[in-house]
């Protein structure tokens, strides 16, 4: 018995950018027995039907975006006589579509890092459940990867995990439902054991690619405070100080490090976890800015963050710690207006943001504004059979490209508005002025190459409508992926060891 582990995708780009870490994760959790574990990223090549034999177990971890894609997978899996078992948070969100358009024998709901030994053994008698409960595993059982099986040189950088879920509850954003409000924090030491693994390879660019990588804020800590509630307030403190100590740790791994994360804007507020980010070499975060207006952020449950020209201010204060933002921000809230997009562009540049994506609103399965598209469309339209409120089942060049009705603009008049926003930030001139942050000519170079596949692989391949632009920017990021690649490559560092950790100081985390 043979197991694959897949990730399945319609767009392969012979590169990646980021370690899937999740493949990885299973195959240290497939007990030694059954063999090495073959894996499969389709972002870097299809699968090979010839390579699935009878008997064999075929893992799929599906998200919304490549679900349709991953039934395909399934199906073909299935008909060689393989046992198909389903996972990832759409397989959780929607078991049922993972047995009946995948023909899943078993679906693991949930984390998979200590169930999948249960699966496989299962499988191995002949006898898999329809159903598997993973759960919320606790931080201390989280596995490591496998990262002695990645491939060489098909990925620009590395990814490791040091919390699951995040306390906020944003109505676009499904994490804090599947993943739950209480940050599950690794510790320190695995952490930095994993970072140390990946620079061995020869990855110097490292993604924490966590769900909040500021899961306590300051006004946590005064609310636990007025409310004198010593229990939350001490557990608030110990996740804050683990969070220093871990960027202390950080600190020591060799100057050429770089490292990127996702966080929230309230982390500006906090100029002391700022400085332990640039300390640590942290050197870029996805920020969610989501919209410029107050109304906007309202409608999205995130009026949390700032905006005009406050908004602007607290962005550049990220970069005067050495901390480089990708912004975020969504079209097509029902509170924008035609003027709305000039001023994101306007704002994303006066923010001197070094990279920013701008996304049109969609409703992803197991958020709140999916909840609420759900049942304002009781008797939805339909696209070749399938009712438009289960928009990923179907074929991707016929989904529209806006879900939610606006009150005063087309769908069409916000997708070509929202083109037009990534043809303003991303033009030659722009982006050579924002390289000026980097040090070499060579960096420089590398800077626009990035510029250029960032804009091609989630602009052109994702609102673009017609199916020739799709396949020219899958061409031209294939190549530009290529070169990207040896940018990031870094020299192997075999003999690198584990630093050990500094003594913490009080100062810092009070």
């Amino acid at each position: 018995m043979r197991i694959h582990i897949v990730n399945p995708s319609d767009v392969a780009f012979g590169v990646g950018v980021i370690t899937p870490r999740w493949l990885y994760v299973l195959a240290a959790s497939t007990p030694a027995r059954y063999g090495t574990p073959t894996i499969v990223d389709e972002t870097l090549e299809p699968i090979r039907p010839e390579s699935i034999q009878p008997g064999d177990v075929v893992g799929v971890g599906i998200h919304t975006a490549n679900a349709l894609r991953g039934f395909a997978v399934g199906r073909m899996a299935r008909e060689r006589g393989a046992i198909v078992v389903f996972g990832g948070i759409h397989a959780t969100l929607y078991p049922g579509e993972a047995q009946e358009l995948g023909h899943a024998h078993a679906v693991v709901m949930g984390d998979g890092d200590l169930i999948w030994e249960t699966v496989l053994a299962d499988c191995e008698k002949g006898a898999p459940q329809p159903m598997y409960d993973g759960g919320r595993v606790s931080a201390n059982r989280f596995q490591q990867a496998r990262w002695d099986l990645l491939p060489a040189d098909r990925y620009m950088w590395a990814s490791v995990q040091t919390v699951r879920g995040c306390p906020k509850h944003c109505s676009f954003c499904s994490v804090w439902r599947t993943d739950g409000q209480q940050p599950r924090q690794r510790s320190t030491d695995v952490v930095i054991e994993e970072i140390v693994q990946l620079r061995r390879l020869g990855y110097r660019f490292i993604a924490l690619a966590d769900d909040n990588f500021y899961p306590v804020t300051l006004g946590d800590i005064a609310l636990a405070e007025k409310q004198n509630n010593a229990d939350r307030l001490a557990e608030l403190r110990r996740l804050r100080a683990e969070r220093f100590e871990f960027m202390d740790r950080l600190a020591e791994l060799p100057p050429d490090t770089i490292l990127f994360t996702q966080i929230t804007m309230e982390a500006a507020e906090d100029v002391k976890f700022l400085d332990a980010m640039r300390r640590a070499r942290i050197k870029g975060a996805l920020v969610g800015v989501e919209a410029v207006t107050p109304e906007g952020l309202k409608s999205v449950y995130k009026d949390f963050n700032l905006s005009g020209e406050n908004l602007v201010e607290r962005l550049k204060l990220f970069k005067q710690y050495g901390v480089h933002v990708l912004g975020s921000f969504i079209f097509g809230l029902s509170t924008d207006r035609r003027e709305t997009f000039e001023a994101t562009a306007s704002l994303a540049k006066r923010a001197d943001l070094t990279f920013a994506q701008f996304v049109t609103m969609t409703p992803f399965p197991g958020t709140v504004d999916f909840d609420r598209w759900e049942k304002m469309n009781s008797n939805p339209e339909r696209i070749e059979g399938v009712p438009i409120t289960r928009y990923w089942l179907i074929p991707g060049q016929r989904r529209p490209k806006l879900y939610l009705p606006h009150p005063s603009m087309s769908a069409d008049e916000i997708r070509k508005h929202t083109q037009s926003v990534w043809d303003s930030f991303y033009q030659l001139s722009e982006v050579w002025k924002r390289a000026k942050c980097t040090k070499s000519l060579k960096s420089r170079l590398a800077f626009v190459f990035v510029s250029k596949l960032y804009r091609q692989m989630y602009a052109d391949t994702g609102i673009a409508t017609d199916s020739a632009r799709r396949k020219n920017a899958n061409r031209w990021a294939r190549w530009t992926g290529r070169i990207c690649l040896r940018l990031f490559r870094s020299r192997p560092m075999p003999e690198l060891q584990v630093p050990r950790a500094p003594v913490p100081s009080l100062m810092q985390i009070q």
